[in-house]
């Protein structure tokens, strides 16, 4: 399946100062940027057709892949001043490269890039900023097999805030760990059928539109993930991130395990 990657925001938490105009996207985490990673983890399972949603500091993702050292992350031997790959990250991947406007909205941008997934019925999508072990195959699965327009992945509240329950004389009632409501927030990480596209308007957004839409309709579902989820809005979540990885804590790094690919019944990787 073609994964499509919003990877055209400004990412203003992320930047140090007014002369930063990397992406969020192509923050580091160990020795490759974030878009790596996420991308890493959809090859893992046979899904190595990308379509990048460019717009802000395009140029930063275009040269990295331009320029893309393989041995920077794969052993290698040096022969008679010639290097000999012992193992590949992306000789099997295919990128499209596609601007998608700089002040576009999500929902915009996979507007922009309909054309380029030749009118599969599904295709995964991600924000491209956020890590996470969740079976991808599992998602996907029960996907294919439901009636719906869109998966969207649900993750636990990750805010360590509380919330107090206040009576009307202002005394507190309660006090609860925003983590253990019963609520969910959004993950980032979605299946989703050219249904979707009925459901976003002209610069709308996939979320509060496409994805609002299908909920009013009965067309949305959702897959529940308790395991490892990160995500990178700020310059200390990405540094833990890099903390993580330095120390060899890197349960995202679903490649670098021994978990199984199962192919997809009824589903063109």
């Amino acid at each position: 399946m073609k994964v499509v990657l919003f990877c055209g925001g400004y990412g203003m938490r992320m930047r140090s100062g007014a002369a930063d105009d990397v992406p969020k996207p192509m923050a580091m985490v160990g020795p490759r940027p974030l878009i790596w990673h996420v991308m890493r983890y959809y090859a893992h399972f046979g899904h190595t057709e990308f379509i990048l949603c460019l717009g802000y500091g395009a140029h930063h993702i275009k040269d990295f892949f331009l320029n893309y050292e393989e041995t920077t992350s794969n052993d290698f031997v040096l022969r008679g001043g010639r290097t000999e790959l012992l193992s590949t990250d992306i000789a099997d991947w295919t990128i499209t490269f596609a601007q998608t406007g700089i002040e576009s909205p999500i929902g915009e941008r996979l507007r922009r890039v309909r054309h380029h997934l030749d009118g599969d019925e599904m295709f995964l999508a991600n924000y491209a900023d956020v890590l996470t072990d969740a079976p991808l195959p599992e998602m996907i699965d029960r996907f294919a097999r439901r009636d719906a327009g869109a998966s969207m992945m649900v993750v636990p509240p990750q805010s360590s805030f509380h919330c107090v329950e206040l009576g009307e004389d202002g005394l507190v009632g309660g006090i609860t760990a925003v983590s253990e409501l019963p609520l969910w927030e959004n993950g980032g990480y979605f299946v989703l059928r050219q249904e979707v596209f009925d459901h976003i308007p002209e610069n709308g957004d996939l979320v509060a539109d496409g994805c609002a839409q299908l909920a009013k309709r009965g067309r949305l579902v959702a897959h529940q993930h308790r395991g490892f989820w990160k995500p990178t809005d700020t310059v200390k979540e990405r540094a833990a991130l890099d903390d993580a990885y330095a120390r060899g804590d890197r349960p995202w790094a679903v490649w670098e395990h021994d978990i199984a690919s199962p192919a997809q019944p009824g589903v063109r990787a």
